[in-house]
């Protein structure tokens, strides 16, 4: 089988490059989200007002030529705002599904614990199964399907915490924060006459990004990075200052998305670098920390380090082909 990763590197090159047209000097976390968007996953964006959150979304969607939904959470939401509704037709005598923003390919749930956990648990089903149910039938989303949630760290008022299930849903946390000095003034410049987001062109269709999601899979992981991913996984839950660890699906979220990031760098198999690189963002939105350490300041992104820190990592050539003799 021909080597996948140039065309994985290519296809993600392009839509980071577009990105940047937009959101500037956040290559990181737009490599992050590629990553994310690669791996079938969503995403949780953690940050505070006036980042670029809703941009970042509205831009990722225009660069795929993708059907593009904004879901504004507010605490008088029913969880028929999202799924969608059937309405009696008096003239067919039948019931007709009215689709709710749900229904479409990259959704914005902007604010999402602002909504109360009953319309919260409608996301659910959507996220994980890909379908809705209404009245008892369900429906199909449409592919690709990510979810792009915000939340604002900072402002507890009037909001709901997101249930450790919903958490487990999202393939990744990010964080955008504050760009630097030049960065800044690079964006007033930008957005000086009009926003560059009005002039953003597709540069990839959607057919193109469900092959190289596919493709994505046959990225190869050997059998001590995978002993490395899953090591890391336990050992969150086994941690004297963790209430509750990273689930299985961290596990295999973790090994999607070092998948993903060594395509990304041109590489066919996957090195414990990459798993290193991405644990945090992965795992650590997964844990529950217990009271006495969060009194201590310590947090779920530092306990994933320190795990990484007290575990060998798998040396030696761990490429397919070693493997493959």
């Amino acid at each position: 089988m021909d080597n996948p990763a140039p065309k994985i590197q290519d296809f993600s090159k392009r839509i980071i490059t577009n990105l940047e047209k937009v959101i500037v000097g956040k290559s990181q976390t737009l490599e992050l989200v590629v990553v994310g968007l690669l791996c079938q996953g969503h995403l949780l964006i953690d940050d505070v007002p006036g980042v670029g959150k809703t941009v970042l979304a509205r831009s990722l969607a225009k660069s795929l030529g993708c059907e593009f939904s904004r879901i504004q959470f507010t605490p008088d939401m029913l969880p028929s705002d999202v799924t969608g509704v059937a309405i009696f037709n008096q003239v067919t005598r039948e019931f007709e599904y009215r689709p709710g923003p749900i229904m479409a390919q990259i959704i914005l749930a902007d604010e999402i614990n602002r909504a109360t956990p009953k319309t919260q648990s409608a996301m659910l089903e959507a996220m994980e199964e890909r379908q809705v149910t209404v009245d008892g039938v369900t429906y199909p989303l449409p592919k690709p399907f990510m979810v792009l949630g915000t939340q604002n760290p900072i402002e507890y008022e009037g909001t709901f915490p997101l249930p450790e299930a919903q958490l487990d849903r999202f393939f990744m946390r990010v964080r955008m924060g504050y760009p630097a000095l030049m960065d800044e003034i690079r964006i007033l410049e930008l957005q000086q006459l009009r926003h560059p987001i009005l002039d953003l062109k597709s540069v990839a269709e959607v057919g193109e990004l469900l092959e190289i999601q596919e493709l994505v899979k046959t990225i190869f992981v050997s059998p001590p990075v995978k002993r490395y991913i899953v090591e890391i996984v336990r050992a969150t839950r086994d941690n004297s200052d963790v209430y509750l660890g990273s689930s299985p699906r961290g596990s295999l979220g973790l090994f999607r998305a070092g998948q993903a990031m060594a395509a990304m760098q041109g590489r066919d198999y996957v090195l414990p670098d990459d798993v290193k690189f991405l644990a945090e963002y992965v795992l650590a939105h997964r844990m529950v920390v217990q009271p006495a350490a969060r009194l201590r300041n310590l947090s779920a992104d530092q306990i994933v380090h320190e795990v990484m820190a007290n575990l060998p990592v798998p040396g030696g050539d761990l490429s397919a082909k070693t493997e493959a003799g």
